[in-house]
């Protein structure tokens, strides 16, 4: 009786539209008729040559975009935490505000910020470049193919580390004084002490930062269409899941939208998703309960 009214509201707004996507995206909308064609959608999207480039090409840059938060995101944010939770560090409340302050902003300021700022033409970063010495290093790093999804990834990763730092100085802050002081007492140093006592503890917590990292990247949309629109430019070399999604939705430009060819790309990004997280599970987070136990 007591969950009725959060279950209602979770049945209505995330279970109903995922199993309402999931049920359209075996069907095919054609001027406003409806034909069922079981798994043919997903066929059309992953081996038709209108359709599977261009799929493939998101996919891939999902991936890499993950990466690069996996490798540079996280390990930075446990960097931040451990760094703040030193009890010398003196004006720690400054640094975390400060360094959480981009998280609370909007994606679309952020964006179009960043934008401004790297711009060849009135941006400022080429003038920053040459007056510390690395002008040589500046360029249209969001106007080129090779750099654009890589910049935009710095730029998510900038404006996000705050996440990961606060969810693991949290879990520092946890840590039993007595654990610590006794490690320090049986001989180890900082770097002993952090790597043999809080790391272990805080395994879970790294484990539950990579899930919703993973999470939030394939789910990823807002920056990239904040500063390269729907088309995820220059030639789709910045194209996710989530504008490849938008673009065959909703349509754009040239582009007619289909409902049902939007509900099967919904759907894989969804089964890409469980799976990863299944897979984290199964593979990662039984392993770290193990190791503690």
């Amino acid at each position: 009786m007591f969950l009725a009214p959060a279950l209602l509201i979770y049945i209505t707004f995330s279970v109903y539209p995922l199993l309402d996507t999931l049920f359209l995206s075996l069907f095919n909308s054609q001027d406003g008729n409806s034909t069922f064609v079981g798994l043919q959608n997903f066929i059309t999207l992953v081996t038709d040559d209108n359709w599977s480039h261009a799929f493939w090409n998101a996919l891939l840059n999902n991936f890499t975009f993950f990466a690069i938060h996996m490798l540079l995101q996280n390990p930075i944010g446990l960097l931040l935490a451990v760094l703040l939770s030193s009890p010398k560090l003196r004006f720690s409340g400054t640094y975390r505000t400060l360094i959480f302050m981009p998280t609370m902003l909007s994606v679309v300021i952020i964006g179009f910020v960043w934008q401004l700022l790297l711009s060849p033409i009135w941006g400022i970063s080429e003038d920053f470049l040459y007056n510390i010495g690395l002008g040589q290093y500046f360029d249209a790093w969001l106007g080129k193919e090779g750099s654009a999804l890589m910049t935009l990834s710095f730029i998510s990763v900038w404006q996000f580390v705050g996440i990961p730092m606060m969810l693991i100085y949290a879990t520092l802050l946890n840590i039993p004084d007595d654990i610590v002081d006794a490690g320090t007492v049986d001989g180890a140093n900082p770097l002993q002490t952090f790597w043999y006592i809080k790391l272990p503890l805080i395994l879970p917590t790294i484990a539950m930062v990579s899930i919703l990292t993973f999470v939030a990247n394939f789910n990823a949309f807002e920056l990239i269409y904040a500063v390269k629109g729907a088309l995820a430019g220059p030639n789709f070399s910045t194209d996710l899941m989530g504008t490849f999604f938008y673009r065959t939705f909703f349509g754009f430009q040239l582009q007619q939208g289909s409902a049902s060819m939007g509900a099967a790309v919904a759907t894989l990004m969804f089964l890409i998703i469980l799976v990863g997280v299944m897979l984290f599970l199964f593979l990662v987070q039984r392993r770290i309960q193990r190791f503690q136990f």
